[in-house]
């Protein structure tokens, strides 16, 4: 006698273990090294346009010399995260990082993703192979990730070279600011999965904006009255830029994790919508 349920597949009987299937599926909208044959079509693409991405590194420079060298003449020193002064070009740089990370993986996960799926039809010539739905969304992910990587890379080296790195923690920054391209590239292609027009790109611009300008960038948290800041809080960039901006002052805490672990769950759930929505969309 059996102790599960049994289905039969061509006159055959299968044992189905109750449970499995959710997590065999959820698993499976993950993807795998599949992924890597979308990263490398794009790497190849990309070696001949390679300028467009200089944009995302210059955008960052110019809010960096404008208001954090230009206008931190007028400012002065501010409060750092210990309460420490710090220029005004030491606090605003690790904010401006943040915003880079997360303008240059959600360029690739929303517009690009976009016009891939709806126009240049790429996935249904990657899923015509043994790739599956998981590794298209964790390839495009991966490749917005490696993108805002190099902006990340490159804005930190422009830092350390206007001494605006206070502390060895610094190199720690990096991975953080990789991390802010996960948790931004996947929840952005995850949103993109329900986009039907490019007019539905407003509400990226509408979410990004006021959190590029609020979240902490420009001025400290204090300035605003305490539902507003409730409000600030709850935001990934928010996250982002905290955590950045305490790694490379080098002010090190415990709530670092608590900052790390919500950027990484919220790339995860990204990333498993993403994986379950190009299947729906593309294996109906």
């Amino acid at each position: 006698m059996s102790s599960g349920p049994v289905s039969e597949v061509r006159g055959l009987p299968l044992r189905v273990l109750p449970g499995r299937g959710p997590l065999r599926r959820a698993v499976r909208s993950v993807g795998g090294r599949g992924s890597l044959f979308l990263v490398e079509r794009h790497a190849l693409v990309y070696r001949h346009t390679w300028l467009v991405f200089v944009s995302g590194v210059v955008e960052p420079l110019f809010y960096l010399l404008s208001i954090g060298v230009g206008l931190g003449k007028l400012v002065g020193s501010v409060h750092g995260p210990a309460g420490t002064p710090v220029s005004y070009a030491a606090f605003v740089a690790p904010a401006l990082l943040a915003s880079a990370s997360m303008n240059g993986a959600l360029f690739d996960s929303t517009f690009n993703v976009f016009f891939r799926l709806k126009y240049e039809k790429l996935y249904d010539a990657a899923l015509a192979t043994p790739m599956r739905a998981g590794d298209v969304a964790l390839g495009e992910i991966s490749w917005a990730l490696l993108r805002g990587a190099l902006y990340a890379v490159a804005f930190m080296v422009v830092m350390a070279a206007m001494g605006l790195v206070y502390s060895p923690w610094a190199l720690a920054a990096l991975p953080a600011a990789v991390l802010t391209g996960f948790a931004f590239a996947a929840a952005g292609m995850a949103c993109t999965t329900y986009m039907r027009t490019w007019q539905d790109f407003e509400f990226v611009t509408l979410a990004t904006l006021p959190m590029f300008l609020f979240s902490t960038t420009f001025y400290p948290l204090s300035v605003y009255p305490r539902p507003l800041q409730f409000v600030v809080e709850c935001t990934p960039l928010y996250q982002s830029v905290v955590m950045l901006r305490d790694l490379t002052l080098g002010t090190v805490h415990l709530d670092l994790l608590w900052h790390a672990a919500y950027l990484a769950v919220m790339g995860l759930i990204g990333l498993l919508v993403a994986g379950r929505r190009i299947g729906k969309l593309l294996l109906r």
